[in-house]
């Protein structure tokens, strides 16, 4: 493109409502106002959102009407009115009450400095070509040579400068060059690729309609925050987007992608489901494939799908691959689709933003049972608004939930186990600050951009260093303050070392009163009771729920059966068995990985372990004997294996390595030797003359000089019975069968 820009757009980019001409007038007339009575005109900051999570599907109200279910906010004031005596607020004693005492914050002091291992850094830089050219500073979108639709949509959503992975990354990409990008997290990845491939699609050839780009997202909720920010980005132009995740209407999204829109953004599933199973679907015509969080694209679950992915796309196109951390499977994909990419990184990957407070609260081992009280006792304090809370389970996240809902504070829950409505429910009471408390799993840990999130609290402590900044990476974002709590056990001293190493200096301890941690712990056992009954209403509605399904299933089975089977069967490029055959593999083999490192485990570890093991081999015993030999099989032989890697091939023979006793060698050698005995004196087996070794032609010689003086004899004998006799008697067969039989004559 030309470096100066012109604001000539072509007729069909013009834009014209009757609203925004409206609310256009209204802010004239308020600064007229304001002017003529002396004050300084204030410059209108009524940007559009631009994240909605409430316009993709139907309300949570009407899904529980459809499907005859409560939810757990009916179930939870249904708890607190029937409570006979009410619980004591901590927060509203006098004197003695836990507010008295505060919490405590003071340095963090490692326990043991040890030295790290420095990172070595690969040689992989070769791969990817120079960045010519590339800036990361630019002081306006103006500058970057985008056309006027997406100028207005950045001054519609309040975007006024470009962050540094925007500035370099939209030139580049609007010349067709293929990126890795990485970024510190809030630092606007998605419009980073969204406004050249919006801006390169303003040129497409429109009388043929196709599928052009495709943006692979790997959470539902995430593809809805993306598809609904090009959405905006989009909204001044004739460029259509369609939303392909799980969840959601299958028919809704065939449709729509018949229609053949400009951009997909999807989940790896689901799209590999259309293609499959959907007719008239394709990726022929694709220009561009944007990969967004790539490192979570590539982890367990992802991996194949992906791979098939880029093996249906077409191999001219442009491939964008972004993500706040970079992993070697990264790496690798990156060698495997990309051609002669730019590498971009605009921040460090673990960079900490400077407006980010981290704490940390130590939960020594004997007070991990009142971990849910230590959380209770910073909300009701310190937190106290616009908190997200990452649980390490789907079980825990719904336990929280029920216990802050019981204890009085508005919480919503964010985990597998709901609806895709209540999922983006949930989300959307959040943003709108309907609540002030998000309870979620890792689901919500990757790219989600909430405005306002003033904490984030690691509940569970997450599994490494990048999950950690992920989740952190939802507050302080885009040079906001934000603050984000750890709970470290004993048992995450590693973690706790790592991100003493990112924060340096400024990573804060928190100590929780002790007086409001033994208050909000009798409090808890005080709704155990009521926590019981919630979850004995939901297992029975679910049971109920499952049990209509049934019958529904088996009516339109009975009703519309030509019409089921009649049909194409749908194909899948995994099943739901295989999905979870891989993540125990997986699983299992993380946790070998964990066990073979030479870790320091204590006492109360090593008993868990012990019973862990002893449960197991009491379920193996009920299990049927045919099963039950072949997990003893299989033991053995990953044991052999283990002795086999641990000797290192130290001069032993094959019988060695399979394990099997010299003694039951033998006695296979000796049966196996008595077995071709056997069928040889029956005439099953005939022998063949060998030449492995010169006694054998000997033998055989011998052999035919000995049968030929029998046979002489033997004819002899004959003539003289013939003489005596006068007529021959016919012998008999087996005459010339045994050379005993000559020797006793």
């Amino acid at each position: 493109m030309a470096p100066t820009f012109v604001f000539e757009p072509p007729s069909d980019e013009e834009y014209s409502d009757a609203e925004e001409e409206e609310q256009q007038e209204e802010q004239q007339e308020e600064e007229e106002d304001e002017q003529q009575e002396g004050v300084k005109p204030s410059r209108p900051r009524h940007s559009q959102s631009p994240w909605d999570f409430a316009a993709y599907s139907e309300t949570v109200a009407e899904e529980h009407a459809r499907r005859s279910t409560t939810s757990v906010d009916f179930k939870i004031s249904k708890a607190l009115q029937q409570r006979s005596l009410p619980i004591s607020d901590p927060i509203s004693d006098d004197g003695t009450s836990s507010g008295s005492e505060s919490d405590k914050q003071e340095d963090y002091k490692p326990e043991d400095d040890e030295g790290d291992d420095a990172t070595n850094v690969s040689d992989s830089k070769s791969f990817f070509s120079l960045p010519d050219g590339a800036s990361f500073n630019a002081n306006s979108f103006m500058e970057l040579n985008l056309s006027r639709p997406l100028l207005r949509a950045c001054e519609k959503l309040g975007y006024t400068k470009p962050t540094p992975i925007q500035a370099a990354c939209i030139p580049l990409a609007l010349n067709g060059r293929d990126i890795c990008g990485s970024a510190i997290t809030g630092s606007g990845k998605t419009a980073a690729f969204a406004l050249p491939t919006l801006e390169r699609l303003l040129f497409r050839p429109k009388r043929v309609p196709a599928i052009r780009v495709l943006v692979l997202i790997p959470a539902r909720e995430l593809a809805v925050q993306v598809h609904s920010m090009i959405e905006k980005l989009a909204q001044f132009t004739d460029i259509r987007c369609c939303l392909v995740v799980g969840g959601l209407s299958l028919k809704a999204q065939e449709a729509a992608l018949r229609s053949m829109p400009d951009i997909v953004v999807a989940t790896p599933g689901r799209i590999i489901d259309h293609l499959r199973n959907s007719m008239s679907v394709d990726l022929e015509d694709l220009a561009v494939l944007i990969l967004d969080e790539a490192d979570r694209l590539l982890e367990v679950g992802f991996s194949a799908e992906i791979r098939e992915l880029i093996r249906v796309c077409p191999k001219r196109r442009q491939t964008m691959l972004f993500s706040a951390t970079m992993t070697e499977e990264v790496d690798e994909l990156v060698k495997l689709s990309l051609t002669k990419p730019v590498r971009l990184s605009a921040d460090p990957s673990a960079k900490r933003p400077v407006t980010l407070t981290e704490e940390v609260v130590r939960v020594r081992r004997m007070r991990e049972v009142n971990q849910e009280a230590v959380l209770l006792a910073l909300c009701s304090k310190t937190f106290t608004s616009r908190v997200i809370i990452f649980s390490g389970t789907k079980q825990a996240a719904h336990r929280l939930k029920i216990l802050f809902g019981l204890a009085g504070f508005k919480a919503a829950e964010l985990h597998g186990n709901l609806t895709q409505v209540q999922r983006l429910d949930a989300l959307e009471l959040f943003r709108k600050q309907g609540v002030d408390y998000l309870i979620a799993t890792d689901v919500a840990a990757r790219g989600l951009d909430i405005i306002g999130v003033q904490t984030v609290i690691n509940y569970a402590c997450p599994r490494d260093l990048t999950s950690y900044v992920h989740r952190v990476g939802r507050t302080a974002r885009a040079g906001r303050e934000g603050y984000a709590v750890t709970f470290v056990t004993d048992n995450d001293r590693s973690l706790l070392k790592a991100i003493a190493k990112r924060a340096g200096s400024q990573l804060r301890s928190r100590i929780v009163a002790e007086q409001s941690i033994t208050k909000w712990s009798q409090i808890i056992e005080q709704m155990e009771d009521q926590v019981a009954t919630i979850f004995q209403e939901e297992r029975e509605e679910q049971a109920l729920r499952k049990a209509e399904m049934e019958a529904n299933k088996a009516e339109n089975m009975i009703a519309h059966k030509d019409e089921i089977y009649s049909r194409p069967k749908r194909t899948w490029f995994a099943t739901e068995k295989e999905k979870r055959i891989v993540m125990k593999a997986a699983k299992a083999s993380n946790e070998s990985e964990k066990h073979s490192e030479n870790e320091v485990i204590s006492a109360q570890q090593a008993e868990d372990l012990k019973l862990k093991e002893k449960r197991k081999r009491e379920r193996e015993k009920n299990l049927p004997r045919k099963k039950r030999r072949k997990l003893e099989a299989a033991r053995e032989m990953l044991d052999e294996e283990n002795q086999n890697e641990k000797s290192d091939g130290s001069g032993k023979s094959k019988k060695e390595k399979t394990g099997m006793p010299l003694v039951d060698v033998a006695y296979r050698q000796a049966k196996a030797v008595k077995a071709a005995k056997k069928a040889t004196d029956a005439g099953k087996i005939v022998r063949k003359p060998s030449k492995k070794s010169s006694s054998t032609p000997q033998r055989t010689q011998s052999r035919t000089d000995e049968m030929q003086d029998l046979f002489q004899s033997d004819m002899s004998q004959r003539k003289q019975n013939r003489k005596s006799n006068g007529a021959g008697k016919k012998k008999s067969k087996n005459s010339f069968k045994s050379k005993s039989r000559y020797k006793r004559r």
